[in-house]
């Protein structure tokens, strides 16, 4: 960023799962991993109260709102990748400015992020390919071992 006025940000981290205390220690730990970041103060952060899910009956969604202070562009998209908010707001400056060095920078890192999910979805999917077909194999012989057993 071409000035040294740090960027102000509110963000909503979400979590699912159970039981519902471990949400807010999950959610206490997330924050204080962001608190240690280099360059990021919090200026203020609340964690709700879990609520079971109507659809998933003992599972709990729970989520912290963290208003922070990043020092440019490039640590705010470094934080949305590595803890994933579910929502993000700038609330200042109205307008930012960023140099295109930097911008390419941010890019490139983006990029390489994108690359590195889309291996991971490539393995796991192959995977899954090879898991169904293993399975599929073994509900076949033993569907044909069961027959065998009959005759």
């Amino acid at each position: 960023m071409s000035s040294d006025k740090k960027i102000v940000v509110a963000m909503l981290i979400e979590v699912l799962g159970k039981p519902a205390e471990h949400l807010i220690v999950t959610l206490e730990d997330i924050l204080s991993k962001i608190a240690s970041e280099k360059g990021i103060s919090i200026i203020s952060k609340n964690i709700n109260q879990p609520v079971e899910m109507a659809s998933q009956k003992g599972f709990f969604t729970d989520f912290a709102e963290i208003e922070l202070e990043v020092p440019d562009v490039a640590t705010l998209i470094l934080l949305m990748f590595k803890y994933m908010p579910s929502h993000i707001e700038i609330l200042s400056p109205s307008d930012l400015s960023i140099k295109s060095f930097d911008l390419n920078k941010i890019l490139n890192d983006l990029t390489l992020r994108l690359h590195k999910y889309d291996e991971v979805t490539r393995i796991v999917q192959m995977e899954k390919t090879i898991l169904e077909r293993k399975l599929r194999e073994m509900l076949k012989k033993e569907k044909t071992e069961q027959e065998e057993k009959k005759d």
